[in-house]
């Protein structure tokens, strides 16, 4: 079986709370108090993820950062200010119509703007803003734990 393969990009996206700095908290670890992420459940598989889509699927010339900011306007309803790319990207295979396909999502960190979570497309099911714990113990896959923590390397 032949592989395809995909890129992606996507957003891992914070949102300020009362517009105060980011601070640590003086627990043990970095989590950030005052900070929300946003995470989206996909309305077919049902996991938990970050926002995320293929790059240039209807606009042949489409940057992956633009691509980035589109996906998190669609399936997360909110728009977004890029902070930084994330070091490394995320790859992982599926198959799908018998077909296996290699995915490469660029993540980018990035800052809530405006807009609200509920108008988020028919892709996912629901998204909404969570704290640095909960998104610990509720993103879906491994891949996208780890991504959290290359994005949470990149505010401190």
């Amino acid at each position: 079986m032949k592989t395809k393969s995909e890129i992606s990009a996507g957003g891992i996206v914070y949102k300020k709370i009362k517009n105060e700095k980011l601070v640590p908290s003086k627990s043990k670890g970095l989590k950030m108090k005052n900070v929300l992420w946003l995470v989206c459940q996909h309305s077919q598989h049902r996991g938990w993820v970050f926002p995320k889509g293929l790059v240039r699927d209807s606009d042949a010339t489409e940057s992956i950062e633009i691509a980035a900011q589109r996906e998190t306007r669609e399936e997360g309803g909110v728009e977004t200010r890029i902070i930084a790319p994330l070091g490394t990207p995320v790859v992982y295979f599926y198959t799908f119509d018998k077909q296996k396909i290699k995915k490469t999502v660029y993540y980018y960190l990035m800052e809530y703007v405006s807009g609200d979570p509920k108008d988020h497309d028919w892709e996912m099911m629901d998204a909404r803003f969570i704290s640095q714990d909960e998104v610990k113990k509720t993103l879906t896959y491994k891949t996208d734990r780890e991504a959290f923590e290359q994005a949470l390397s990149l505010l401190w």
